[in-house]
């Protein structure tokens, strides 16, 4: 892939150089919660072809932000995942996810797609510390699985099973997660098995940004 620059010497420019490409910190998002297999990557970026995919992938393992590995058994499998400075784009990365929840993302627009997997590091922003609760819940929704592990003022998310959830929630798709975790009423489409007071816990651990307008009241539009 061709390397295109602002040539600017400036922290903010070169930052972008590298990873200000369209899909690029998407990819990163996916990464952020344990390696994905290429395939697994590209289903959850949909719209986005396999060639670009590879053409991504292939120029930040070039640039030391992403790594190939292999998964271990019993899966054996190849696989990407960050390295050392890809994993310190997190910060970047949940401040961007406030940001939209509180300044970009509003109502659902037709046609828009939505994975339940995507709210993995939106839980990670959102996490509301609680000293002296550890619970590890799992999650399955749709073709889905991801776990959120919580300890005291820490919470870790990552795709795939826990090894021992004390909660395991199944849910039928990904509005009702979204509702779920918002404490909305869920009528049907969630079964849990475990201790319900863990459930009805969950939505109390964390506190979702309050949508905010971006253009003032007082501007005419």
């Amino acid at each position: 892939m061709s390397r295109r620059s602002y040539n600017q010497y400036c922290a903010t420019a070169h930052a972008l150089d590298l990873v200000g490409e369209r899909w690029t910190l998407l990819l990163v998002r996916e990464l952020l919660t344990g390696p994905r297999r290429f395939g697994d990557i590209l289903g959850g970026l949909p719209g986005m072809g396999t060639g670009l995919l590879a053409a991504r992938l292939k120029f930040l393992v070039e640039e030391g932000i992403v790594e190939q590995v292999t998964l271990p058994a019993p899966a054996n499998t190849p696989a990407y995942a960050l390295t050392e400075a890809g994993a310190a784009l997190e910060p970047a990365v949940l401040a961007l996810a406030d940001w939209g929840m509180a300044w970009a993302l509003g109502e659902r627009r037709k046609g828009e797609v939505f994975r339940a997997g995507w709210a993995v590091l939106a839980m990670r922003s959102a996490y509301v510390p609680r000293a002296g609760f550890a619970a590890v819940y799992e999650f399955r929704v749709d073709d889905e699985i991801f776990h959120a592990a919580v300890r005291d003022g820490d919470i870790a998310t990552v795709h795939g099973p826990a090894q021992r959830p004390d909660v395991v929630i199944t849910v039928d798709d990904g509005d009702t997660f979204r509702a779920l975790l918002n404490g909305e009423d869920v009528d049907g489409g969630v079964t849990a098995l475990g201790d319900p007071a863990l459930v009805a816990l969950l939505p109390t651990l964390f506190a979702w940004p309050e949508a905010r307008e971006r253009v003032s009241s007082a501007r005419p539009r």
